[in-house]
């Protein structure tokens, strides 16, 4: 069994699938980061200092509190504004990543799209062996 398993997870689809989510992940933050410390910011300061992930409705009359990490400590809360900030992170990783394979797709049509150089009709070689015996003598 250890051995079935060892060849499994030796295969290269596995490995290959294995690096494509350490660097997903590593994708992720860097888009988690891009949309929390860019992109909202900015659309906060558009519409006036607007915090989007601190925006929250509480679901029980004991939560008072101004800011959602300790409405959370008092009760149940809706955080709507952090699955606004969510949504926005998924499409931009969605908006990314179609650009990314819509380049590399550009990039596979231009190499498909380069065509081999024409095979030498036999007039073409006969003319080249001619030439090429001309030059020797």
């Amino acid at each position: 069994m250890l051995k079935e398993f060892r060849e499994f997870a030796m295969k290269g689809n596995v490995v290959d699938l294995a690096v494509g989510v350490i660097i997903g992940a590593a994708f992720g933050g860097i888009v988690t980061s891009l949309v929390g410390d860019i992109i909202m910011p900015v659309i906060g300061a558009i519409t006036g200092g607007l915090d989007f992930s601190n925006y929250f409705t509480p679901l029980s009359k004991a939560v008072t509190a101004g800011n959602l990490a300790d409405a959370k400590k008092q009760g149940a809360v809706l955080a709507w504004g952090n699955f606004l900030t969510l949504t926005l992170n998924f499409v931009i990783i969605a908006f990314v990543l179609f650009m990314v394979i819509r380049s590399m797709n550009v990039l596979k049509r231009k190499d498909e799209a380069a065509p081999a150089p024409p095979k030498p009709t036999r007039e073409e070689e006969l003319l080249t062996e001619i030439r090429d015996l001309l030059k020797k003598s």
